[in-house]
């Protein structure tokens, strides 16, 4: 009876040794990130089906997974300007095709953690990537207040690792948009859009003062944005950390 006993002892403390082994193992998923950066444009008609992969991504709301918007210049000649386009996302988007030893920069592009880019409306290949990243990359505390104290101007600091072969970006995310293209290519049609960087602003990591001021655009107010920031290496531009901050 007692050697019985025993037996059921041991096996229990197995099963419980068993259980916590693997409780603790899944409490390292989900400690990953990914940064998410589409390159896309309203004067190109592949794009809008990105916009959709993107904005379906936000509404699963996972943790840790960043999402910002690029609206790229080099598309304005067709007929119509996207309001949201700028020549430093096109550049941006060069460095990348640079880094990842691309022929050429394309719309739309779909770039994350700045070592794995793929075609933005492939879903399926963005979900797997993501769920890669997800489980390998671990992120780290990011200190960072956002703070707008008269509607107008957004102050931003942020304390990380002062490491001199690293650049941290910060960037001014408006949420939501719509836009009614009335020529170009998608002319005709009403274009939905998430997490459109406004505006992008790069210190390097290495700088005692790691701060910087955001200008909302006319006609918003500080909730109509979030504040993102990641920091990248100088060399590959591969991520390591991200963070988001509401403005407060």
């Amino acid at each position: 009876m007692k050697k019985y006993f025993f037996a059921v002892i041991i096996l229990l403390a197995i099963s419980f040794a068993t259980i916590s082994f693997f409780k603790k193992s899944e409490t390292k998923t989900g400690q990953g990130f990914a940064v998410v950066e589409l390159f896309t444009s309203e004067g190109c008609s592949s794009c809008p089906p990105a916009d959709e992969v993107v904005a379906d991504l936000a509404k699963q709301n996972e943790k840790n997974v960043f999402i910002l918007g690029y609206h790229v210049d080099y598309w304005n000649y067709l007929g119509w300007k996207d309001i949201y386009s700028n020549s430093a996302f096109s550049n941006r988007q060069k460095q990348y095709a640079s880094a990842l030893n691309l022929n050429s920069v394309y719309t739309p592009q779909i770039v994350v953690n700045g070592k794995t880019e793929l075609v933005g409306s492939d879903k399926n290949k963005l979900q797997q990537t993501i769920s890669k990243e997800l489980s390998s990359e671990i992120i780290k505390p990011f200190d960072i207040s956002a703070k707008s104290t008269d509607g107008k101007n957004v102050s931003v600091n942020l304390k990380s690792d002062n490491n001199s072969n690293e650049i941290i970006n910060v960037a001014l995310v408006q949420l939501q948009a719509q836009s009614d293209v009335k020529r170009g290519e998608n002319n005709g049609r009403q274009l939905h859009h998430i997490n459109i960087v406004r505006d992008l602003k790069i210190i390097d990591a290495s700088a005692k003062q790691q701060s910087v001021n955001f200008i909302l655009p006319a006609g918003f107010a500080s909730k109509d944005f979030t504040i993102i920031t990641f920091s990248q290496n100088k060399s590959n531009l591969q991520i390591d950390n991200a963070a988001e901050v509401a403005i407060q």
